[in-house]
């Protein structure tokens, strides 16, 4: 066992645990909004990135074409995004985000940061930093080491030691 070994467990661990209460969260927040949350992914990429073709908008989120298709007829539906010409080609559309739809991604993003804030209220200026970095670093590590991921067979371990999993 390398020295490594268990806080690799625990990072394990405790991304599993993260990654339930997200799902928890953003279904109760699907009920408050009544917008779906994948919806808000593909709003948050259109708003930060601007008007893109499905295409592109699926790449950029990491989805499938029909996924995005309809992601996107629910947010058009709401008057979050509007389908309009491509400048480039007439014959294309790109999807663009309205200003209902900005002023909803901007309540998200408060909310969002407001919960964080709540989560972190007793960490320490210092603390705060540090997570931001390395999480930063993590995300970036883990979307580059990506396509290894998903081609690499899982190897099986004699034992278990996912709590709360």
């Amino acid at each position: 066992m390398s020295q490594s070994e268990p806080a690799i467990g625990v990072i394990a661990t405790q991304l599993v645990r993260l990654h339930r209460l997200r799902d928890r969260a953003l279904a109760q927040a699907k009920d408050q909004s009544g917008l779906d949350p994948a919806g808000f992914v593909v709003l948050f990429r259109l708003t930060c990135d601007g008007p893109m073709r499905s295409g592109a908008l699926a790449d950029a989120v990491h989805s499938d074409a029909s996924t995005v298709s309809r992601q996107v007829a629910q947010l058009v539906e709401r008057g979050l995004v509007v389908r309009t010409a491509d400048p480039d080609d007439g014959r294309a559309t790109v999807l663009e985000v309205t200003p209902k739809g900005r002023e909803a991604a901007e309540r998200i993003r408060t909310r969002r940061q407001q919960n964080i804030a709540l989560v972190t209220a007793d960490w320490t200026a210092e603390e705060l930093e540090s997570f931001a970095a390395l999480l930063t670093r993590f995300v970036a590590d883990y979307d580059r080491a990506r396509p290894a991921l998903l081609s690499r067979p899982a190897t099986p371990n004699a034992t278990c030691t996912e709590n709360n999993s």
